[in-house]
């Protein structure tokens, strides 16, 4: 999961408290908590109080505690402040600079492996998904890896199942998979459809695209490779080690981590069981 582009997003309105402002939010949270399961309280409180500003106004809402009681009796009211907190931001490629790196510095390891065990953490709509699996197929490698795609948002999981991207977004795809060390021609991966590009099924063969929540659900296998990128920067320290922690018992020996290009392992209680295999591109190896 570049870090997202900066989003113009309401903020607290001058004539609201600030101080009943918080209780609300959190009073907000405590309830999708407890009645959706949705675990959104370790989240980045400014980021979070913003997005939650634009559901309110996007509603023709006043209140917080309005937006609340439209969430706990309005399921479909919840889908719509899911999409908003769970902050679905991204791009076939994204950060060419990564996926040269991994090409360069993690597929030789994968190599040795008889069989390759993937998980792509916060997947969003699958964009990098895709991208991981035309990695995998130029390197020769995809046949022999299973790619475990996950989000907390169904909602995103079935756009990502259906492997539709906007047509206009191929040339900047292009680009980016030439810059990644791309080795076939692009459009060779898609076919177009009226307004939209539809990748290849034979694409997600290997992929598995399920549910799952950094915050509250555990590990589910062992793997060789974790890809999270720019998904903690919206977590506090607590909930980031946490995560860390998770991660950290999924990774198998000599295990990749990727990460986003504004997060890091230093000053993690974890910073000490990984080795950098590429600074800029924030990718570890775990070292027991």
């Amino acid at each position: 999961m570049a870090q997202a582009p900066k989003v113009q997003l309401p903020d607290t309105p001058a004539a609201y408290d600030r101080d009943l402002e918080r209780i609300e939010v959190e009073l907000l949270l405590e309830a999708v908590y407890r009645h959706y399961g949705f675990d959104f309280r370790s989240y980045a409180y400014s980021s979070l109080k913003r997005r939650v500003w634009k559901r309110i106004h996007q509603e023709g809402l006043n209140t917080i505690t309005q937006l609340a009681d439209r969430v706990l009796h309005d399921p479909a009211m919840m889908e719509k402040l899911l999409l908003d907190l769970s902050i679905n931001v991204t791009a076939m490629f994204r950060d060419p600079g990564f996926y040269a790196a991994f090409r360069e510095k993690v597929v030789p390891a994968l190599r040795t492996y008889p069989f390759i065990r993937i998980w792509h953490a916060g997947c969003s709509t699958g964009e990098e998904v895709f991208s991981m699996a035309i990695l995998l197929e130029e390197e020769g490698l995809y046949d022999r890896a299973r790619i475990y795609a996950t989000d907390i948002n169904e909602v995103v999981l079935q756009r990502a199942r259906a492997g539709i991207f906007p047509l206009d977004k191929m040339q900047e795809y292009t680009q980016n998979y030439l810059k990644a060390g791309g080795r076939r021609s692009f459009s060779e991966y898609y076919t177009a459809l009226y307004d939209g590009a539809l990748f290849n099924a034979a694409l997600t063969r290997n992929v598995v695209f399920s549910q799952h929540n950094l915050v509250t659900d555990g590990s589910f296998s062992e793997f060789n490779v974790i890809v999270c990128r720019n998904v903690m920067i919206y977590f506090d320290r607590k909930l980031q080690n946490r995560v860390h922690g998770l991660f950290y018992e999924s990774l198998g020996r000599f295990g990749a981590l990727a990460l986003g290009n504004k997060e890091t392992l230093r000053f993690t209680e974890f910073e000490d069981r990984y080795e950098v295999v590429d600074a800029r591109e924030k990718i570890y190896r775990r070292l027991a």
